[in-house]
């Protein structure tokens, strides 16, 4: 005798990959991959949201044999993982991100400096002093004219003296009617389009899918996941969040290193 598929209350499980869907080594336990198994068969979709663009994502994507839609760069492309297409891409205005760093440097002083580039081979770039996290591929340059040569998705932005926080709150003070300013994680405060967010991205990509905010979760653990959990039904931190975002999550989970986007979908699947 064949028993049903668990019911599960929500249609779409929207998960972040940096300190949410991935351990510190890059991978996903057995038990998370199992509790999204049961979702996809309880008629749930997947859908990763992360600020990684699409050459930092692909590989973790392929390699978990996910092939739904990802959000990626902060929700400035939404990416076909099963096609290898990038199905839309929004780019920052770079005349109006010159400026933007104008007015921050004029209030802090020189900045190290970073850039995502646009596109399914988009280069990461990066400037003199910038400080890289991880072992992701990126190409240095010197000259800042080349931070400004090619389209791109987003400007990442460090302080020799300021903490990440400091950075962020005098940025969005002195330049957000100009860009968007967030906070990544660690060492990652980043410039966007004006109005981006993960939240615009997560919508167009749940359009496509037929699914509203109220069949939403969201699971996090920075503060650029706070417009995507504001969109969602329910929103829920890691253990390790950022403070910021447990301050506004519906639930607190355990760490990304103890499988809890697994803890929390075993529980609603019953």
């Amino acid at each position: 005798m064949s028993h049903p598929a668990p019911a599960f209350p929500y249609k779409l499980v929207a998960t972040d990959l940096d300190g949410t869907l991935l351990r510190s080594d890059d991978t996903v336990s057995g038990r998370t991959r199992d509790a999204l198994a049961a979702v996809t068969a309880a008629g749930a979709a997947h859908i990763i949201v992360t600020g990684r663009a699409v050459p930092w994502t692909r590989h973790i994507l392929d390699d978990l044999g996910y092939d739904g839609l990802a959000v990626c760069g902060q929700g400035a492309q939404l990416y076909h993982a099963g096609e290898h297409r990038l199905l839309t891409s929004v780019t920052l205005d770079r005349q109006l991100a010159g400026l933007a760093l104008a007015k921050i440097e004029a209030e802090v002083g020189p900045l190290a400096l970073a850039a995502s580039r646009d596109g399914l081979d988009g280069d990461v770039i990066v400037g003199p002093g910038y400080r890289e996290g991880g072992a992701l591929p990126a190409t240095p340059f010197t000259d800042v004219a080349e931070l400004w040569a090619a389209p791109l998705n987003k400007v990442y932005v460090q302080h020799p003296g300021l903490g990440d926080d400091r950075l962020a709150e005098v940025a969005r003070a002195v330049a957000g009617d100009l860009v968007g300013v967030t906070m990544a994680g660690e060492g990652i405060v980043e410039l966007l389009p004006l109005g981006l967010s993960k939240a615009t991205g997560l919508s167009l990509a749940a359009r496509r899918l037929g699914v509203k905010p109220a069949d939403t979760i969201a699971f996090g653990d920075m503060p650029n996941d706070i417009p995507m959990f504001a969109w969602a039904a329910h929103g829920v931190a890691m253990s390790n969040a950022h403070e910021s975002l447990k301050a506004v999550a519906d639930e607190v989970t355990a760490s990304n290193e103890d499988d809890g986007i697994a803890v929390v979908l075993e529980r609603l699947l019953g």
